[in-house]
């Protein structure tokens, strides 16, 4: 007698720059979440799907677990708490490389009340030369929370995936392939260009510039040939618009061009991209602009 089909929704929450969009892209085996070496980098709760023989897992990745003391940082919250309701299975992502903390106490006590299984994973084991160092965070982890299982992985280097993609199916209910077999993310085309904009920014930029970046999609024109993309970016302040765009606009080239590559790549078509910079003091705290920014609301229904 055959397997029964199974499938089911499965969030990876955990404090911010654990790896959860690095892990979300190894487990689906695409770019679906854009990646930085900054806390925060995820806005909002960013699906993907992964359709195995028997199996369908639907992952969503969530902003970082923190403190909500700006409008913003209310909103990735909320969208953290949206995210732990009504899942089949929490994967809790903790980095190798830092002892278990206060942070990580409050964080794991927003999992423990949904009253779902959390999987603890143990990212960046990678970067921990003393493999033996491994055991003793795992029990304090432990200690702290009745886990129902425990994966160490390295989410850049794709390591113990498979072993997390098991305990992941081991935990999943009989049920339909929620999405077509080639669907991979929620994600419209037109707000995963903004995100790899952004995504280009944080990297070129490094620690110059901090979460005061927003991109947005102003104009999207496809034909057969070429894609063209004309996309805002708003900062704050204008010192934050001089470092964008650079010494006679050579940061904002390579922005540009390392976004239009990534998106070629990611699109399968040619693109040209038109990149602006404006400034927009406070836009964290105006809660239609941070509407527009979301294209689960982009229909318009702005906060009054």
């Amino acid at each position: 007698m055959s397997e029964k089909f199974k499938s089911g929704f499965v969030s990876l929450i955990g404090l911010p720059n654990a790896g959860k969009s690095t892990l979300l892209n190894a487990m689906v085996g695409q770019k679906v979440a854009i990646v930085a070496d900054k806390p925060q980098t995820t806005r909002t709760s960013v699906q993907g799907v992964l359709t195995l023989p028997g199996a369908q897992i639907v992952f969503v990745d969530t902003p970082g677990i923190h403190k909500a003391d700006t409008p913003l940082n209310k909103r990735l919250m909320q969208t953290v708490r949206n995210s732990l309701e009504e899942r089949d299975l929490l994967l809790f992502l903790a980095d190798a490389t830092s002892p278990f903390g206060e942070r990580d106490r409050r964080a794991l006590d927003l999992a423990g009340k949904t009253g779902t299984p959390v999987v603890l994973v143990l990212n960046k084991i990678d970067l921990v030369k003393e493999k033996a160092k491994l055991l003793p965070l795992i029990e304090e982890y432990k200690r702290h929370f009745a886990f129902a299982e425990y994966v160490p992985v390295s989410a850049a280097k794709k390591k113990g995936l498979d072993e997390l993609q098991r305990v992941i199916l081991s935990r999943l209910p009989e049920g339909p392939a929620y999405f077509p077999e080639d669907y991979i993310t929620d994600q419209p085309e037109r707000f995963l260009a903004a995100e790899l904009i952004r995504e280009k920014i944080l990297q070129a930029t490094r620690q110059e510039v901090p979460h005061s970046i927003a991109v947005m999609v102003d104009k999207w024109e496809e034909t057969p040939r070429i894609t063209r993309i004309f996309a805002t970016i708003r900062v704050e302040r204008d010192g934050q618009k001089a470092i964008v765009i650079g010494s006679k606009g050579a940061m904002l080239k390579r922005i540009g061009t390392l976004a239009r590559e990534e998106m070629e790549r990611l699109f399968g078509v040619k693109i040209y991209l038109d990149l602006h910079v404006r400034v927009q003091p406070g836009w964290r705290e105006q809660p239609a602009f941070l509407n527009a920014l979301d294209w689960r609301t982009m229909a318009g229904e702005d906060d009054h």
